[in-house]
Formats: structure tokens, sequence, C-alpha cells
């Protein structure tokens, strides 16, 4: 890792705008940008306390190019943990560049992707989850999202596991150290308390892993595949969700011959809305495939809708049967996964037909998608599924899929452990797991790194941070 050097980039987004900020960081940050910033006051620049900010010009020889603020931060005390200087200009695309290569023509180097937060990692201001969790909070695009990224930032995550690591790491050392006293037959380790750390340790991992469901599909939005037969209104559906005329909608059955995806925030939480061909048996090739489509979007989403035209029904228990006859054929084929049944327009029912279809179906949801009726208790339903209990109360989720892979393995080898401990195998071979499951702790917070590992992890940032 090269961190003698002083890097720059643009911390803001590309493109012109109001105000753009650079930010340059390294050892000689400072050095470098005083000669280059003349102060209003007449101050000069590493003159000044850290943490300060002043207004003056950038300037090229005696061409100034731009009014500017300038924030100091000195020492260690900066988001790198290296002396950092943060221009804040006009956010002309030209003004930008050209401080940027006036600030390379003077010792600097772009930064690369991720650079700035690589940093803060290796200078200890951040664990290694801590540093993955800004990528996340970057690109939160709803509450969860947000809430989960800064609840990792913030060292929630990593605290849980390094506490667990310290703990095995103290029961360890004994272990290893009645090794050396083997002949002795001493025992350092108190089996019965290293037997429940063993169980709690087992109890926190399998929390976490179970969180990454909930988490992973939080971070990337809920898939929910609407789902039934030909004009029932399922693209209705759609454009009432989304407020938005998303999907054609017309009276030609089969319409729809291809998913249609997209997404909104309910409460919340990100939903990605799938609108699928309509389902029946067809001689038509392309809506065929569609149909075949229809159904492996079913198998990947986490919550089906099926809709169904509840005026085909009227004054017919017949045509009410056979509909709960199709819909146990949905929760068969499907068993693992939410059901959301919904009975579409309703506005075309008497309040007789309503109160039959209810009590043959008490499950049932009723709407008109046409209307807008109904729409906001189906969203009550939607979130109703999703377990945010957890979020709600600000537990550990696990998002990133190293992380899971990671506390995969290292739950292996707890139980590997705990398999030694029932057996009454000897301490050296029960040092070997858990060492190996101190591994895979230390690889979660960066404790354990290797350049490949920190190569593919901020290569994946934004340049700038």
């Amino acid at each position: 890792m090269i961190l003698q050097d002083t890097i720059v980039a643009l911390a803001t987004p590309s493109g012109a705008g109001a105000i753009a900020v650079i930010r340059i960081s390294g050892n000689d940050a400072i050095t470098i940008c005083s000669p280059l910033f003349r102060s209003i006051s007449k101050k000069k620049l590493h003159e000044q306390k850290s943490h300060t900010v002043h207004l003056g010009h950038i300037i090229d020889e005696e061409r100034i190019l731009d009014e500017v603020l300038v924030t100091l931060f000195k020492n260690t005390n900066s988001y790198t943990g290296e002396p950092t200087i943060e221009i804040s200009c006009h956010g002309s695309s030209y003004i930008q560049q050209e401080i940027i290569q006036l600030l390379l023509r003077n010792n600097c180097r772009m930064a690369n992707p991720g650079e700035f937060t690589l940093r803060a990692f290796l200078n200890g201001k951040l664990d290694l989850s801590q540093a993955e969790a800004v990528a996340d909070l970057i690109a939160s695009d709803s509450q969860a999202s947000h809430q989960i990224a800064m609840q990792q930032m913030r060292g929630g995550f990593s605290n849980e596991i390094k506490d667990l690591r310290d703990e095995l790491l103290n029961f360890a050392s004994l272990i290893e150290l009645e090794l050396d006293f083997a002949e002795e037959d001493v025992e350092f380790a108190n089996r019965t308390q290293f037997e429940q750390l063993i169980s709690r340790i087992t109890k926190v991992l399998k929390r976490l892993i179970d969180s990454f469901a909930v988490g992973n599909v939080i971070k990337n939005g809920i898939p929910v595949a609407i789902v039934g037969e030909p004009n029932v209104g399922k693209s209705t559906l759609l454009n009432a969700l989304l407020n938005e005329e998303r999907a054609i909608v017309s009276n030609i059955a089969g319409t729809t011959r291809d998913t249609i995806e997209d997404e909104i925030t309910i409460g919340g939480i990100g939903f990605r809305f799938i609108d699928t061909a309509g389902i029946r048996e067809t001689k038509d090739i392309i809506e065929g495939l569609g149909i075949q489509k229809t159904f492996e979007k079913i198998a990947q989403a986490e919550v089906v809708i099926f809709l169904f035209d509840s005026s085909t029904i009227q004054n017919s228990t017949n045509a009410i049967l056979s509909m709960k006859n199709e819909i146990e054929k949905v929760k068969n084929k499907y068993p693992q996964k939410p059901l959301l049944i919904v009975a579409n327009k309703v506005d075309h029912l008497q309040e007789t037909d309503t109160i039959a279809l209810t009590s043959q179906i008490p499950d049932i949801h009723l709407l008109s998608a046409k209307k807008g009726t109904g729409i906001q208790e189906l969203q009550d339903k939607l979130l109703d599924f999703v377990n945010t209990g957890t979020l709600r109360n600000n537990d550990t989720i696990v998002t990133n899929s190293r992380h899971y892979d990671a506390l995969l393995k290292a739950l292996e080898e707890i139980q590997k452990v705990q398999f030694g401990i029932d057996s009454g195998l000897s301490g050296d071979l029960m040092a070997i797991d858990i060492r190996q499951a101190l591994y895979y702790f230390g690889e979660i917070t960066g404790e354990i790194t290797n350049d490949d590992l920190l190569g593919n992890i901020f290569a994946n940032f934004c340049i700038g941070k």
C-alpha cells in the first residue's frame, strides 16, 4: 500500500453545480496547498489551527482560479487519519478541473476508487466492516437501508464480533497455555465457562446469519411478483402502486408478454414490483415465453401477490370454490413464500357478493386498482410481510455477502469446537478449530487482511470516497 504520497479527487458528483468539494489527503497536503491559497485575511494556511475554515483564492502563479473556502484538518484529526484539505469551490466543471490540474502539477496524484476510505482503515480510523458500510451508506436509497448502513458504520456489527473474538481469544490463550503444561495435566480454562461461551457464540452467529435474509432484501429492494390469469388487472395494479402509467393496460388478454419491473419505497422499505404475464394455456410462442418468465419471477420473489378478477365470481358459489382451488395450487407450489390473495374490481360487486367472498376466503384483500381503493391497505399488508422487528429494535442486520460467508465459516468451526467439547477431545485438537474461528472473525473486522481482499473491496467505491 502506497501511503506516502498525497492524493486528490473530486468528492462531490462530477458536472456543474452550485459548489464542488475537492479533497486532498497525505502528509504533504497542507504544504502543497498553502502556497496555492491566498487568504482574504492574509493568514498563512499552514499556521492555522486544525478544523478551521478560511476564505480566499486559489492562485496559479498570479492567475486567480476561484474564490474558495478551504477547510483544514491537521495531523491525524481527519477522516483519513492524515493531514487533509477540503477546497469548496464554485461548481463549474472548468474550475474543478483547473484546480485539480494545478494540484497534480504540484506533487499530488489522482486518488484511486475508495482510497480515502482505504487510508482511513489502514490508519485505524475505521475497521473493515465500518469502511464497507460507507459504500452502503452512499448507495442507500430507503430509510431502512440507510438505518442498517448507519448502524454498521457506527460499529454495532463490528463491536459485537470484536467482543466475541476477544472472549474466544482469551479462552484460546488459556487452552494454548495448557498445552505447554501437558505433562502436569493442569487445566487453566474452565470447561463449564468455555462451553457456555461456545453456546452463546453459536446463538449469536446463527442470529446474524439468519438476519442476512432480511438485510439482503432490504438493501436491494424486496421483490414482489404480481401474478394471476390474463386481464385480471395486474398492470393496472402496478400502475396504481407506482402512481404512474408504467405498464400498458388494455382489455385484450395477454397484453403483458414480458415482465415489467419498477421500485417504490413504502414505509422506509424499498419494494421492487414485478408485473408478470397472465398465466393461462396458450399456443402463442411469445406469450408462452412470457408465462415461463412469470414462474421464474415467482421463484425469485420474496412476496407473491395473487390477483384475480372478483367480477367473474358474482352470484356464483362454484366460481368462488374454483378460485379457492386455484389459490391452494399456488400455495402448494410455493409453500415457503408469503402469499397475498387480492380480489380486484370489487367496485363491480354487490354487498352480498363481498360477504360471500370474504367468508369463503377469510385472508383475502379487496381492492379496485382502477379506482385506487384499497391500495393503501395493500401497502400496509406488504409491510407486515417484511420482518422488520430486528430493524425497529436496532438489532444488528447483516447485508454484506463477504460478512455472511465469513460468519458461515466461523459457525462451522465453532460447531467443531462444540463437538470437541462433547466428545472430550484434547485441547490441542480443539485449539486448531478455535484458531480458524478467530481467523474468520478477524476477516470481518479487518484484523486479518491481504492486499487482494482490500483491492476487491475498495475498487467498488466511488472516486473521492
